[in-house]
């Protein structure tokens, strides 16, 4: 279903330049807390879909004259944050595939960068707060262990992403 969504998509817009692997599910708890079934769901989708929608896109990005992928990683990726273990792993390995996957292509004129924002505020960290026993108190801590005291945004996100695909960055 990938490769056919993305010949679909190539067939339509006349090729595809840019890349951005941005599907991602989180995963609370320590290392105990989730079972190895939710291990390998969250890995799938974190990981192993990138890899899976790459090697999908590489052919048309290839044939491309400024193609870019753009990687979405994580803070989690690289310090570590309480009650996050799964996260954290797969977006470390998302850090570490965005390394491998620059080097391999970038003779190809395929760029590979990844951003790697704090927490963002999406509507699963909006579940993760409801869920929490004290809301108020969960979401000033999570605004508290952000360098800038708040979270990012989606929009913020994005803009990096958008700049990272574009020629001017490369």
């Amino acid at each position: 279903s990938v490769r056919a969504a993305v010949a679909e998509a190539a067939d339509l817009l006349g090729g595809i330049d840019v890349l951005v692997n941005n599907a991602g599910i989180g995963a609370a708890g320590d290392i105990a807390a989730n079972p190895d079934a939710e291990w390998h769901r969250v890995w799938d989708v974190n990981v192993v879909g990138i890899a899976r929608v790459t090697r999908a896109t590489l052919p048309y990005l290839r044939r491309s004259d400024h193609a870019a992928i753009v990687n979405t990683c994580s803070i989690a990726g690289v310090a570590g944050l309480p009650n996050r273990a799964l996260y954290s792993a797969t977006k470390g390995a998302v850090a570490a595939l965005t390394y491998a996957m620059a080097t391999d292509h970038v003779r190809e004129g395929i760029r590979v960068n990844a951003v790697a924002p704090g927490t963002v505020d999406t509507p699963w960290v909006g579940r993760l707060l409801a869920a929490a026993e004290d809301s108020d108190r969960t979401a000033a801590a999570l605004r508290a262990r952000q360098p800038h005291g708040r979270l990012v945004t989606a929009d913020e996100v994005a803009s990096a992403i958008a700049w990272l695909a574009s020629p001017q960055a490369s």
